[in-house]
Formats: C-alpha cells, sequence, structure tokens
C-alpha cells in the first residue's frame, strides 16, 4: 500500500503544468495512488494555489505561461513555503536543473518520464519530509563544515565542491549516526527510487564523497563500509 498521507491526513499534491495531457496523465495517476490533487496550468495560478490551498508537495514545470517556474520556485521560498518542490525540466536544460535547486527546488526529473519513477521520487520525499519534520541544518566533523541549508562545505579554509545529491546522502547518514544503512534503503530515501537494477550508484557516489571530505577509501574513518551490508557514518570527534 502506497504511503500517500502527510501526518495523518491524505497528502494534497500541487501539480503545475500547460500541457493538458501531461496534467490528465499525472492527475489520474496521483489520484490512483490516493493523493489528493490540484493543478495550475501557469505561474500566476500556481502562486495563488499554493498560498492557498497550502500542498504537501508541488510538482512544477519550468516552462510556463505568465511567470516560470524558476519564479516561482523561487517567490514560494522567498514567503516561507517549506514544502517539498519537484520540478519538471526538458531534456538539455541542465542550467535551469542547477538554477533550481540553487532557489531551493527539493529535486528535478527530466522530461520525457517514467510516471513510476516520479510516483517513487513523490512517495520518497514525503516520507522523508514526515520523518524528518526537522532537517539537520549545519554540522562540524573534522576540517569539515557543512551547511544543508544554503548547500555549501568548506574543509579546512578552502570550498568544498559538493553536488546536491552528495549533500544529501552525506546529511541522511549523518543524521544516523551509528546505524548501518543499507544500500537499498539509501536508494530509496536518497534517491527516491522502488526498484534497485544496481546499487553500484550508492558506491560510486560513496567513494566520491570520500575523497571529497578525505576519507580514505582503505581505511575510511567516517563513511565505513559494512561488508554484505551498507554504510555507517561515524565521528571519532
Amino acid at each position: 500500500m502506497p504511503d500517500n498521507t502527510a501526518g495523518n491526513k491524505v497528502a494534497k499534491i500541487l501539480v503545475v503544468e500547460d500541457e493538458p495531457d501531461m496534467v490528465l496523465g499525472l492527475k489520474d495517476n496521483f489520484e490512483f495512488e490516493g493523493y489528493e490533487v490540484l493543478t495550475a496550468a501557469d505561474g500566476i495560478s500556481a502562486l495563488e494555489r499554493a498560498r492557498s490551498a497550502k500542498p504537501d508537495l508541488v510538482v512544477l514545470d519550468i516552462m510556463l505561461p505568465k511567470l516560470s517556474g524558476l519564479e516561482v520556485c523561487k517567490t514560494l521560498r522567498g514567503e516561507g513555503f517549506d514544502k517539498p518542490i519537484i520540478m519538471l525540466t526538458a531534456r538539455g536544460q541542465e542550467i535551469d536543473k542547477v538554477v533550481g535547486l540553487e532557489l531551493g527546488a527539493d529535486d528535478y526529473v527530466t522530461k520525457p518520464f517514467s510516471i513510476r519513477e516520479l510516483l517513487a521520487r513523490v512517495r520518497a520525499i514525503l516520507r522523508r519530509t514526515e520523518g524528518s519534520k526537522k532537517r539537520l541544518a549545519r554540522y562540524r566533523f573534522a576540517d569539515v563544515e557543512l551547511d544543508f541549508e544554503i548547500y555549501r562545505a568548506k574543509k579546512g579554509d578552502e570550498p568544498l565542491d559538493l553536488s546536491p545529491r552528495e549533500f544529501e546522502l552525506l546529511r541522511y547518514l549523518i543524521e544516523r549516526k551509528g546505524e548501518t544503512v543499507s544500500r537499498e534503503k539509501l536508494l530509496e530515501d536518497v534517491w527516491g527510487y522502488e526498484s534497485y537494477p544496481s546499487t553500484r550508484t550508492v558506491d560510486t557516489h560513496i567513494a566520491k564523497l570520500r575523497a571529497k571530505i578525505g576519507d580514505s577509501g582503505s581505511e575510511p574513518r567516517y563513511i565505513l563500509t559494512i561488508h554484505g551490508t551498507g554504510y555507517k557514518f561515524v565521528d571519532p570527534s
């Protein structure tokens, strides 16, 4: 049974999209999963619906009439809207993805996309939001300083270049400090996948993350490999 609740109520999703067929498809699938669905076809209407209906999650297309999805995202975050926003981008709009994340989007999906993938991401984000009402904002270990709210990191006096996914992966592990987290659980909660064709994705990201924070791959001190299971974050300090 899908987890379609936010607290004790049915989760409310605002779909902001100007293509009627896309709206119909998303609405039908979300309602089939048990969500309450609201729609808006342009940026101005999106702001009005978000302010009045207070949805639990927004699926927001970037290319919209009247006001772009990026402007909608920026305005909502500026007004204190703290619910998850998933942006829909066309293939090749790499700069829009980056800007969207910097403006406060939680995730993005590239068109054309699998509806199953989008549903999985929605479930994962709502589950994280409900399970962690107060996410870890900042953390420091060794000479690494992390600010998860603005995706900024330093190692010593030097900026540390982490991708949004690496920030979220590290935050997820730190929030469960001392606990072993399986690769499958990471794929489900950090990536939003509901099927796991390969767990090598996790291993690759962990290897890159270790290299960036100065953690040894052969004898790690912070992100430990639990063989046959997954990973554990420890802070010796």
